[in-house]
C-alpha cells in the first residue's frame, strides 16, 4: 500500500510539474529543452547532466517531437510508463485545448504579430542560452570536445536539411569512438528505465506495424477518420528535426487535398505559434478545422503516437548500450554534437526570429540575468517577457 501510495505521489507530482510547464514553455523545442533542463536537472535534480545528455541525444536521433520524447522520457524514469503518459498529458494538454479554441472560436484573428509573443520569444532566447551554457561546461570540457561541438554547429547551421542532424550525430558517434575508446570513465549516470525489453519490442513491432497496415486500411475502407489517423500518424514517424519541418508534411497531406483552405491553414500556424508547449500540437487544430473537438483528440493522438512508440520501445536497449564501455566514446562524441546542435536551433530560429533591434537584446540581456543571477522561477521571467514585449511593441 505504501509503495503505490509512493507511485500515486509521484505520478500527481509529475502532472503538476509537467502541466506548469506545459503551460510557460514557449520558443520551440529547443527551448522547451532548455524548460526541462532547468526543472527536471538543475532544480530537483531527477536525472544527472549525463543521463539528461544521453536521453537528448536518443530523442534528437528518433524521428518524432524531440522535445515531447524528452519529456516522456523523464517521466517513464521517473514512475514507469504511466509517468511518461502523464508528463506528456501536463505538457500537451494545454496547447491542445488551446489550439482547439482557437480552430472553434477564434479563427481569423491574427495573433502571430502580437507584441506579447515576441516578448515569449525573447524569453525563450535566455532560457536556451542558459540551458546551453550549463550543458557545454559538463559536456564540453576539453578541446576535442569543443571542436566536435564546434563542426556540428557549423554543419547544422549551414546545411539545415531533415537528415543533417542524424548524419552529425552518427559521424560525432564514430569520431568519438575513435577518440575515447580507451578512456576510462569512471562517471557513470544512473539510469533507471522501468521498462521490460519484452514490452519495449511490441512498442516498436506496433510501430512499424502501424506505418504498413494504415495506408492498407486506408485504401480499402472509406472511412474518414481511418484516412486522418494514417495522414497524422505517418507525419509524426518520419519527420526528423522538430515541429517546424512537420508544418510542409501536413500542408502536403490536407491543402491540396480539399480538406482545408490554406487560408485556415495559415491561420492555425499562427495559433501554434501564440500557445505554448510542442507545435506538433497544431495537429489538434487541424482536427478541429476538419471534425470538430473529436477530430483534433484524434489527431493529437495520431501524430503523438509515434514518438510514444519509439521512446518506449528504444530506452531499455539504449539504456544497455550507454553503459558498454565500447560506446561510451561514442556517447561522449553524441553528446558533444549536441552541444553544438543547440548552439545552431539557437541561432536560427531562435534568435533570428527574436533578436530583431538592439532594444531586444538589451531585453534578452536582463531577462537572462533575472534568470541566472536572481534565480528567479521560470514562469515569472514568462510574465516579464510577455509584458516587456508588449511595451517594446508600443516604442
Amino acid at each position: 500500500m505504501k509503495k503505490k501510495n509512493l507511485s500515486f505521489k509521484a505520478l500527481l507530482e509529475i502532472l503538476f510539474i509537467s502541466t506548469r510547464l506545459g503551460l510557460t514553455s514557449f520558443g520551440g523545442p529547443v527551448a522547451h529543452l532548455g524548460y526541462f533542463h532547468n526543472e527536471y536537472i538543475r532544480r530537483r535534480k531527477w536525472l544527472d547532466e549525463k543521463s539528461y545528455a544521453d536521453l537528448v541525444a536518443l530523442c534528437q536521433f528518433l524521428p518524432g517531437p524531440a522535445s515531447s520524447q524528452v519529456g516522456i522520457g523523464i517521466g517513464v524514469m521517473r514512475a514507469g510508463v504511466l509517468g511518461g503518459i502523464v508528463s506528456f498529458i501536463g505538457f500537451t494538454l494545454p496547447s491542445v485545448i488551446a489550439l482547439i479554441v482557437f480552430a472553434l472560436i477564434l479563427q481569423g484573428i491574427d495573433v502571430a504579430d502580437a507584441g506579447w509573443i515576441h516578448g515569449l520569444k525573447i524569453v525563450a532566447v535566455a532560457v536556451v542560452a542558459h540551458a546551453i551554457l550549463g550543458m557545454a561546461q559538463k559536456l564540453t570540457p576539453d578541446l576535442k570536445r569543443k571542436t566536435l561541438a564546434l563542426l556540428a554547429l557549423v554543419s547544422t547551421l549551414l546545411w539545415q536539411t531533415a537528415f543533417t542532424q542524424v548524419g552529425v550525430i552518427l559521424i560525432a558517434a564514430f569520431i568519438g569512438f575513435l577518440l575515447y575508446k580507451e578512456n576510462k570513465d569512471t562517471d557513470d549516470a544512473d539510469l533507471q528505465v522501468p521498462i521490460s525489453k519484452r514490452f519495449a519490442l511490441v512498442c516498436l513491432s506496433l510501430f512499424f506495424g502501424l506505418l504498413v497496415l494504415l495506408p492498407i486500411l486506408r485504401e480499402t475502407t472509406a472511412l474518414n477518420w481511418i484516412a486522418m489517423f494514417d495522414s497524422f500518424y505517418r507525419s509524426g514517424s518520419l519527420v526528423f528535426g522538430g515541429g517546424h519541418v512537420v508544418l510542409p508534411l501536413l500542408e502536403r497531406e490536407f491543402v491540396p487535398t480539399g480538406w482545408m483552405t490554406e487560408e485556415a491553414f495559415l491561420a492555425g500556424y499562427g495559433a501554434a505559434q501564440a500557445v505554448p508547449g510542442p507545435l506538433f500540437t497544431f495537429a489538434a487544430y487541424l482536427g478541429a478545422v476538419m471534425n470538430g473537438w473529436q477530430g483534433g483528440l484524434l489527431a493529437t493522438i495520431a501524430i503523438f503516437l509515434p514518438a510514444f512508440l519509439l521512446i518506449f520501445g528504444t530506452l531499455p536497449f539504449w539504456d544497455t548500450l550507454r553503459r558498454n564501455p565500447k560506446i561510451k566514446g561514442a556517447l561522449m562524441g553524441v553528446n558533444a554534437a549536441v552541444v553544438g546542435i543547440l548552439i545552431s536551433a539557437f541561432y536560427q530560429p531562435i534568435w533570428t526570429s527574436s533578436i530583431l533591434t538592439p532594444i531586444d537584446f538589451a531585453f534578452a540581456a536582463i531577462l537572462f540575468t533575472m534568470l541566472v543571477y536572481y534565480k528567479l522561477s521560470p514562469w515569472i521571467i514568462v510574465i516579464v517577457g510577455a509584458i516587456g514585449g508588449s511595451l517594446i511593441t508600443l516604442i
